[in-house]
């Protein structure tokens, strides 16, 4: 069953098209992940499904839900986290979930904040003003808020932003625990290591989705090659590399250089190429998920221009 199912979803802002054409579907218990350079649409995709913009044309249903007839019930049964803390800094954590409970109609209110404290760990610190927590804690607050009032469908947009690695891991070891309950997650990440922990994932740039599948899936269809490079000309070789044809990037990782290109033969004459100026050696290297993003970026154009 899926759980999102929306099809040709367009979203304009005056003259400018900021989600063009977007169709997706999130199966039950998926974790699937959104990806795309700032300013690509992930958050307005995000709020057309969970009904707080209605789209300018296309079609779809949330939790079963038509998402331009019925979105006050798809806003009851969504868990929405958004890029930036949203909560009263002057209050405690106790009392920010209180007023949540609240908005929500929540009862009873107070066992229900209790035991929200008590399954995200907080409730050691439910007196703590929100205003002095840390990245990670503040994170943890607003998961709380999300999950509180027991939602079929968690939607986070860049939940992890400026949060330490631990903290990321244990939110993300805390969202796949959910998921084996049956929740149901769309995440949108700027993070390579968190796209690969998701079960599928979706890659749009400047309002057009561009690839959906599992990891394996996307980085396969991208059909690229990667070669790496070492030896103790890399930064001589890194210049040379530019403009040559068959060359699509080229990006160094500590003392060796990723070479990425669409044309197999291509790349590897021009890295021979260079090679034999350089005295460099090179091998076959693994295309990874960072590798297709990039080149998906480097053939956008920008749809705000």
């Amino acid at each position: 069953m899926n759980v999102i199912d929306v099809r040709g979803l367009v979203k304009r802002f005056g003259d400018k098209t900021v989600v063009d054409h977007v169709s997706m579907q999130v199966a039950e218990g998926e974790i699937s992940g959104f990806l795309g350079p700032n300013g690509s649409g992930k958050t307005t995709t995000i709020r057309v499904m969970c009904g707080l913009l209605t789209p300018d044309e296309g079609e779809g249903r949330v939790l079963g839900h038509d998402i331009r007839t019925d979105g006050l019930r798809i806003k009851r049964e969504v868990g929405y986290m958004t890029q930036k803390f949203s909560f009263y800094e002057d209050l405690s954590i106790e009392e920010n979930l209180t007023f949540v409970a609240r908005l929500y109609g929540l009862e009873p209110m107070a066992a229900t904040v209790r035991d929200t404290l008590e399954d995200l760990g907080l409730s050691s610190r439910r007196k703590q003003m929100a205003g002095t927590l840390s990245g990670g804690w503040k994170q943890r607050l607003a998961l709380a808020a999300c999950i509180m009032h027991k939602p079929k469908l968690l939607l986070l947009d860049e939940p992890t932003a400026g949060v330490d690695p631990k903290a990321r891991r244990e939110f993300w070891d805390e969202i796949h625990l959910r998921a084996t309950t049956g929740l149901t997650v769309l995440v949108s990440t700027h993070y390579m290591d968190e796209a690969e922990r998701c079960h599928r994932i979706h890659y749009i740039s400047y309002g057009k989705l561009l690839a959906s599948g599992t990891v394996a899936d996307v980085i396969r269809d991208a059909a690229l090659t990667t070669i790496i490079v070492e030896g103790d000309k890399v930064n001589e070789a890194a210049r040379m590399f530019d403009g040559i044809e068959g060359v699509d990037q080229v990006a160094p990782f500590g003392l060796s250089l990723h070479v990425v290109g669409r044309d197999k033969d291509l790349l590897t004459a021009a890295v021979e190429q260079v090679a034999a100026k350089t005295g460099i050696h090179y091998r076959q290297g693994q295309t990874s998920l960072e590798d297709v993003f990039i080149q998906f970026m480097s053939q956008s154009t920008d749809n705000m221009t």
